[in-house]
């Protein structure tokens, strides 16, 4: 149904937790995926990192799943400061929305508590008007979530998005991070979707022609 889709990503890694499956799984069936982080959170990096590391993890990150270097988009807004800076944000997705016309776009869920996420989340729902929008799940940040999608993934892809998440060594300590996590969140997900492994999402906008 969909043929160029865009993954809208607040911060590095937020993508390949929301739904690196997907991105595994639509690039395996030709399709053409892009991916914009809008920050690389250098005030959020361990002290014992360079501030720029997350730029290089996400760009082994996203090749991992398979997205071209071409297809992958870094912005530099400051973490934390996305709500002060709506409309600047709102120009670049206008922007972006012109020169890669997508017709799925994958954004951080409605729910979602953290402040970048949740305006990225809104600002894509206004600049991608009539185009079919998808919110992503990222558990820790979700009091509640509208399972009303499902992607069945593959042993493959799920095993895909697990490589890409642990490009980001300086996020290892994280406890979202780890392999069995991801593992189980999907196996979770199929069982709900009766499939073995699956990615939810909130069927925020669909277009079907």
């Amino acid at each position: 149904m969909f043929q160029r889709i865009l993954v809208l990503a607040p911060h590095t890694d937020d993508g390949e937790f929301g739904c690196g499956g997907t991105i595994a799984k639509m690039i395996g069936e030709g399709k053409e995926v892009y991916y914009v982080a809008f920050s690389a959170a250098e005030k959020s990096v361990p002290p014992t990192w360079d501030r720029d590391v997350l730029r290089r993890e996400v760009k082994k990150a996203t090749a991992v799943l398979g997205i071209k270097p071409g297809c992958l988009i870094l912005d530099n807004f400051p973490v934390r400061d996305f709500p002060a800076l709506r409309q600047d944000i709102l120009e670049k997705m206008i922007k972006l929305r012109q020169e890669i016309k997508p017709d799925l776009v994958l954004v951080p869920s409605m729910y979602d508590l953290h402040q970048d996420h949740l305006t990225v989340a809104r600002e894509g729902i206004r600049a991608f008007k009539n185009i079919s929008i998808l919110g992503y799940e990222i558990p820790w940040n979700n009091l509640s979530f509208s399972t009303n999608c499902f992607i069945a993934l593959d042993e493959d892809q799920v095993q895909k998005k697990v490589a890409a998440l642990k490009c980001y060594e300086s996020q290892a300590f994280r406890p979202y991070a780890s392999e069995d996590f991801i593992w189980s969140l999907a196996r979770t997900r199929g069982t709900q979707a009766n499939v073995v492994y699956a990615e939810v999402f909130d069927a925020i906008r669909l277009y079907i022609s």
